[in-house]
């Protein structure tokens, strides 16, 4: 974080919703200074292209009516299985800026794309065990779904300054509101309508992430096949509200088996990570996304994973002024986690 520096706007535009978030510094401390969400129509966004330009910059103008936003300077994020790459690779010991000429060389054994349609950035981690090694983040991300969005963007009247993805938006979160153990094995799983990401930190780094195409979206369906109901009352039902034909235990019976496949993915992640890291144990699991929502959720991943689960606190160490609503934002705050991890990021910062 750089104090001092004029705040983005944190847009995370999901298949579900839009969320916006700014943060100020004050004091060398964090305040809230906006935070709105949106609604979208479910065939906007699909496995993470955009699939309607003009109807997604019609729902970003609302929501920029809506919250009143007042700068247009943002940051962007980018998941999704089929267009984003991260890896830890270990390479010879250089210079960031030899490793800058370099790096697409070294990046085409990784990843599984033309290189010339992606865009690759770096993050120098340190030096291995091994003499000579040191050990690197790779990122590579498709140019054309980069090109949609910030697209989209632009024509709703943003100013895209920083594309980030959604695994180290999650981690600028946690390294701001949580308290870094080293040695610890720290889950952040932001389980959102049609994605999983997570990324498993280790003493606050990054040591593992993984997007999976799966989400909310196979619990609402399932509640709209059994019941022969909307989308939307599917999702209410999803959420713990009643209707008139459906009772909140026949809904809540579905929710939770229908729930196994995503508890399934999470699960096979993490023992994949156990199985490459000498069989490290996992300390917690910080949930996050609109399934975090759901009633028993957290309990139920628990219990599946065998690992403490707890649900996200994107503003402990933020504070909300008392002119907002602390409780509707309190709420809603696990889905604001990755656009917190977004407004947190400043004009230079690496």
């Amino acid at each position: 974080m750089i104090f001092g520096a004029r705040p983005l706007i944190g847009l995370d535009i999901g298949s579900s919703f839009i969320k916006a978030v700014q943060i100020k510094d004050v004091k060398g401390s964090y305040e809230l200074s906006l935070f709105d969400m949106i609604p979208i129509a479910p065939e906007l966004i699909v496995d993470g292209s955009v699939i309607d330009s003009m109807r997604l910059m019609d729902f970003l103008k609302e929501l920029k009516s809506k919250a009143r936003v007042k700068t247009k300077d943002c940051v962007l994020s980018m998941s999704g299985h089929s267009s984003v790459i991260i890896k830890r690779i270990a390479l010879p010991e250089m210079s960031e800026e030899e490793l800058a000429e370099s790096i697409s060389f070294e990046a085409e054994q990784y990843v599984p794309f033309d290189i010339d349609d992606v865009n690759i950035d770096f993050q120098i981690l340190g030096p291995k065990e091994e003499p000579g090694q040191m050990d690197v983040i790779l990122v590579a991300v498709k140019k054309d779904i980069i090109n949609e969005f910030v697209t989209v963007a632009k024509d709703a009247g943003f100013n895209p300054t920083i594309v980030d993805v959604d695994a180290f938006a999650l981690e600028n979160m946690y390294e701001v509101n949580y308290d870094i153990v080293p040695e610890a094995n720290t889950v952040i799983v932001n389980i959102g309508a049609s994605t999983i990401t997570l990324n498993i930190l280790k003493g606050g780094v990054s040591a593992f992430t993984r997007d999976s195409a799966i989400g909310g979206n196979i619990i609402t369906e399932a509640i709209q096949k059994e019941f022969n109901v909307s989308y939307d009352d599917a999702e209410k039902l999803k959420l713990g509200e009643s209707l008139e034909n459906v009772s909140q235990d026949e809904a809540m019976s579905i929710v939770y088996s229908a729930s196994e496949d995503i508890f399934t993915e999470v699960s096979r992640s993490i023992d994949y990570f156990r199985s490459t890291s000498m069989q490290e144990e996992i300390n917690e699991v910080v949930l996050c996304g609109g399934c975090a929502l759901i009633k028993n959720f957290d309990e139920m991943l628990a219990e599946r994973i065998n690992v403490n689960v707890s649900l996200v606190e994107p503003f402990r160490n933020v504070r909300i002024p008392d002119k907002m609503d602390s409780s509707y934002i309190k709420e809603m705050a696990p889905m604001a986690a990755v656009a917190v991890g977004l407004a947190l990021r400043r004009h230079g910062d690496r």
